[in-house]
C-alpha cells in the first residue's frame, strides 16, 4: 500500500518549520531555571537508558492533552509563564513531529535536533532510573 506521505517526509517537513537545538547547546543550558526539558520517550526507554537530569516525562500520546489548558488532562508544568520548552525523544523524529503539532496549537517549543542518543554520545549527564525489584 502506498502512503500519501512517508514518516520521513513528515519529519523533514516538521524540521523545516520548527526550532531545533543542537546537543552541545542543550547540554550547556542544562540547569537553566527557565528551561523545561520534556522527554516524550516511552517509559520503558527511560528505564532502559536513563534520562536527562531534571527532565519532565510526558508520553508522546498525551502531549497535546497535557499542554491544552482546556483539556481535562492538562498538566500545570506546561502553563509556566516565561519558560522555554525543549522536547526530545531518542533520535529527534518523534520530537520534531510533536513540536510541529504544538506550534500549530500555539504552544511555543523547540526540540533537541539529534535526540537523547546524541546527548549520551556527546557526554551529556544522564540520570539512571531507580533499580526495579
Amino acid at each position: 500500500m502506498a502512503l500519501k506521505i512517508t514518516a520521513a517526509k513528515m519529519v523533514a517537513e516538521a524540521r523545516a518549520r520548527i526550532p531545533e537545538v543542537e546537543t552541545a547547546d542543550a547540554i550547556a543550558q542544562l540547569g537553566d531555571p527557565d528551561l523545561v526539558i520534556v522527554d516524550i520517550r516511552d517509559v520503558r526507554e527511560r528505564q532502559r537508558t536513563g534520562s536527562i537530569p531534571g527532565s519532565v516525562h510526558a508520553p508522546r500520546g498525551m502531549i497535546e492533552f497535557w499542554v491544552d489548558p482546556a483539556s481535562p488532562y492538562h498538566k500545570e508544568v506546561f502553563a509556566q509563564e516565561g519558560k522555554r520548552y525543549l522536547f526530545h525523544c531518542a533520535s529527534g523524529w518523534r520530537s520534531a513531529l510533536t513540536v510541529a503539532m504544538l506550534q500549530e496549537m500555539g504552544f511555543d517549543a523547540a526540540h533537541l535536533k539529534d535526540g537523547f542518543s546524541d546527548w549520551v554520545k556527546q557526554g551529556g549527564p544522564v540520570e539512571n532510573p531507580e533499580p526495579r525489584n
